[in-house]
C-alpha cells in the first residue's frame, strides 16, 4: 500500500481509503465489520464517514453509518491504527433531495453551536475521544456543488461567514476532539479563502478537498487541482467510479438486482447526457487491452499527483477486493492516450 500525507498534518493515509455510506443501508452492520477487517489487513488505514451516512440519507439511518463504525472499534479496538475522517452536513441552500431537515431539528447550520453539537454526536456515536480529519460536508453559501453548473450570486445571503465556521473549527481543534480539517464539494475560491484566512489568524490549515473525481468528472483538474499541488491540500476522491457506472454494470440500460442505481434510480447524475456513449468507450478500452472497466477507472484516479486518497465503496466482498487491488494496476502510455482522446470527445459528461 502507497501512503501520502494528509496536507500538512504529518498523518500518513493509504492511498485507498475505505468509503462507508452504503454501510447501515445497502450493507448490514456484520458486512461493514468484514469490510473493515479485510480492508485493515490489505494496509488501508484511512476510514471516510459522515453524520449524513447512510445513503440515501433518512431520519431512521441518520448516524447509522457512524455508530456502526463506533461498535466496530468497541469489538476491535485498534482506534490508533486508524485515521479516521467524518463530516458535518449544513442546510443546502441549491436545495436537497431528499431532504434532511431531521438531522438537529433543521436549524443547519456551520455556526459554532451545530459544529460543536454535530462534533459530539459524532464522537459519542464513533466512541472515540477524536476524529482525525473533520470535513465540512459541503459549503452553506450557494455555490456550485452536486453537479450544479453556472454560479448565481444570492445578494442576500444569510449563510454563516466563514471566518465564524473557521473559528468553530478552530475551537472543537483546540480542544482535543479533531486533529485536522478538510473541506468537501468545495471550489477552489473556497480552498484558498480559508487557506488565506488560517494563515492570516493562525488557525486550523485545510488538510484536504473531499470532491467528485472520475473518468466522467474531472472538473478538478480546472481549478482545484493546482490549489492541492501548491497548497499541500490534496484531493480526497469520492465517486471514482461514478456509483459504479464505469464498470459498465449499467449499459444498455441494465438495471442489476441490488445495484444502487436500481434501488435509488433518482441517483441519476452519472447516468444522464452522453454518460452512456463516454462509458462505453472507457468500458471498451479496458478490454480491449485486458483490463478490468473499474479497475482501470481506479488506477487512473490512483495516479494523479493531486491525489491524497482515493474514496472506494462497496456493497459486496468481491467489489472490495477488486477495488483495493486496483492500487497495484498501472496503465500503459497506450491507455492513457485512450483515456485522454475519450475525454477530448467527450470532457466531462457527469460534472
Amino acid at each position: 500500500m502507497i501512503y501520502n500525507e494528509l496536507g500538512r498534518t504529518g498523518m500518513q493515509v493509504s492511498r485507498i481509503c475505505l468509503g462507508t455510506m452504503t454501510w447501515g443501508r445497502q450493507n448490514t452492520q456484520e458486512q461493514a465489520f468484514e469490510q473493515m477487517d479485510y480492508a485493515l489487513d490489505q494496509g488501508v488505514n484511512f476510514i471516510d464517514t459522515a453524520e449524513l451516512y447512510a445513503v440515501p440519507p433518512s431520519a431512521e439511518t441518520y448516524g447509522a453509518t457512524e455508530s456502526i463504525i463506533g461498535n466496530w472499534f468497541k469489538a476491535r479496538g485498534g482506534r490508533d491504527k486508524v485515521i479516521l475522517a467524518s463530516k458535518i452536513a449544513c442546510k443546502n441552500v441549491n436545495g436537497q433531495n431528499p431532504p434532511i431537515d431531521y438531522m438537529r431539528e433543521g436549524d443547519m447550520k456551520l455556526d459554532r453551536a451545530n459544529i460543536t453539537a454535530a462534533v459530539d454526536a459524532s464522537l459519542k456515536r464513533l466512541q472515540t475521544d477524536y476524529i482525525d480529519l473533520y470535513q465540512v460536508h459541503w459549503p452553506e453559501r450557494r455555490t456550485n456543488f452536486f453537479g450544479r453548473l453556472g454560479y448565481e450570486h444570492d445578494e442576500n445571503d444569510t449563510s454563516t461567514p466563514i471566518e465564524e465556521t473557521l473559528d468553530a473549527l478552530a475551537e472543537v481543534v483546540k480542544a482535543g476532539k479533531v486533529r485536522a480539517i478538510g473541506l468537501s464539494n468545495d471550489t477552489p475560491w473556497g480552498v484558498m479563502k480559508l487557506l488565506a484566512l488560517a494563515e492570516q489568524k493562525s488557525l486550523p490549515r485545510v488538510a484536504s478537498v473531499q470532491n467528485p473525481y472520475s473518468l466522467l468528472n474531472r472538473t478538478y483538474e480546472i481549478g482545484l487541482a493546482e490549489v492541492s499541488v501548491r497548497e499541500d491540500c490534496g484531493l480526497l476522491a469520492y465517486s471514482p467510479m461514478a456509483f459504479g457506472v464505469l464498470s459498465g454494470k449499467y449499459l444498455g440500460g441494465a438495471r442489476p438486482d441490488g445495484a444502487r442505481l436500481t434501488l435509488f434510480p433518482y441517483f441519476d447524475r452519472y447516468v444522464r447526457g452522453l454518460t452512456e456513449q463516454a462509458t462505453e468507450r472507457y468500458v471498451q478500452l479496458a478490454r480491449d487491452h485486458g483490463l478490468d472497466p473499474a479497475q482501470m477507472a481506479l488506477a487512473f484516479v490512483n495516479h494523479q499527483p493531486f491525489l491524497t486518497a482515493n474514496i472506494i465503496g462497496a456493497t459486496t466482498m468481491d467489489q472490495l477486493k477488486s477495488n483495493i487491488a486496483s492500487q497495484d494496476v498501472t496503465l500503459s502510455a497506450e491507455v492513457l492516450e485512450g483515456i485522454e482522446a475519450v475525454h477530448h470527445d467527450i470532457p466531462n459528461p457527469s460534472p
